[in-house]
């Protein structure tokens, strides 16, 4: 990528007296050019920088606008939310949808997050051949203890724009769940917040309903 330099002004001095070939100097044109040729990766850097070794085996990441994010650590309340959601979901649609665990979703060009649970329709591969698209995607949910903020603000908005019918993010500090509808290019267009006592209704399959008490567990955070 070439970088576009504008000249100065000839009615702008420069205000530094540091030479040009100062360390200062230096880094800070260093820091310019850099700026200059940033880009967003693809799917497809983020997958071979995984082949060769830049990304190690076992690291946590996932990719979202671009950008390659370490996922935070899971506590024992976060895990055993995603295994209750795992087991409550796969008995409930065995046979009419997949249960897909912290797997990737090939949202878009420069967006491949690794959502807690997602419940994809069924194909005869069982997504050997590709990652899942927008277009299989019924529902995603999303465990947060540390992450909400991220999930909320970053993460909610990705899958709006790509159409994700239904998302849950389960705010486990909260206690409560937030499930998002009406997705479009400017985000959600309904957000209920569903606390203890309370019901979750999968759009997609109505007769699927959980409890919010379950889903949460007894608030043990370890």
């Amino acid at each position: 990528m070439t970088a576009v330099h504008a000249p100065l002004s000839s009615s702008v001095k420069p205000t530094s007296t540091a030479s040009p070939d100062t360390p200062d100097m230096r880094g800070a044109a260093r820091d310019v050019v850099l700026r200059a040729i940033r880009r967003p990766f693809s799917v497809d850097d983020y997958h071979q920088m995984g082949e060769v070794g830049v990304l190690g085996e076992g690291e946590r990441t996932e990719l979202l606008n671009g950008e390659v994010v370490t996922k935070m650590p899971i506590s024992s309340r976060h895990a055993g939310c995603v295994l209750w959601l795992l087991e409550a979901l796969a008995s409930r649609l065995y046979g009419r949808a997949l249960v897909s665990v912290q797997n990737p979703i090939r949202l878009t060009q420069h967006s491949e997050p690794e959502p807690d649970i997602a419940i994809l329709r069924p194909r005869d591969d069982s997504y050997r051949r590709s990652h899942p698209e927008p277009a299989d995607v019924l529902l995603v949910v999303e465990v947060a203890d540390t992450s909400l903020a991220v999930d909320r603000s970053v993460k909610a908005p990705l899958y709006a724009a790509a159409d994700i019918p239904e998302l849950w993010i389960v705010d486990l500090a909260g206690d409560g769940v937030e499930v998002y509808r009406s997705p479009g290019e400017s985000g959600y267009g309904m957000m209920d917040r569903v606390g203890r006592g309370g019901e979750l209704q999968l759009a997609a399959f109505g007769d699927v309903v959980l409890s919010v008490d379950a889903v949460l567990g007894e608030g043990e955070v370890r």
